[in-house]
């Protein structure tokens, strides 16, 4: 999963995470959500309790990349909303992908965040 740096809006980490995770680049459109969940492997002295906080956004893919950091941890595949529901190991990941998706396709699945470029340098392709 992607952490969050220093460094980053929540905007920027999710646009990292898409591509060092899934190897795909594009355009976030819309916030889908804030989601608290438990970490075990983030519990210090800060937080015991492991206690995180999510940002899920949706983001309308332009690129797929042939190589991307994490292709040797992580499997790319597109699935339809219903089916990533079903695919989640975790409850809060589930619930937000439902309710998050669920209140944007109500209010018309308009884009609601600004649109970035991204650089076409080969060098960004691991």
């Amino acid at each position: 999963m992607g952490g969050w740096e220093n460094d980053e809006t929540a905007e920027e980490a999710a646009e990292r995470g898409a591509m060092e995770e899934a190897g795909v680049r594009g355009d976030l459109v819309h916030f889908l959500g804030c989601y608290p969940f438990k970490s075990k492997t983030l519990q210090d002295e800060c937080s015991p309790e492991g206690l995180c906080r999510a940002a899920m956004y949706a983001l309308h893919v332009k690129e797929e990349l042939e190589s991307w950091p994490e292709k040797s941890l992580q499997e790319r595949s597109w699935l339809t909303i219903p089916e990533a529901i079903e695919c989640c190991r975790h409850v809060w990941m589930r619930e937000a992908l439902e309710k998050g998706f669920s209140k944007w396709y109500a209010d018309g699945m308009m884009s609601t965040l600004p649109k970035n470029d991204f650089p076409n340098s080969s060098s960004d392709q691991h």
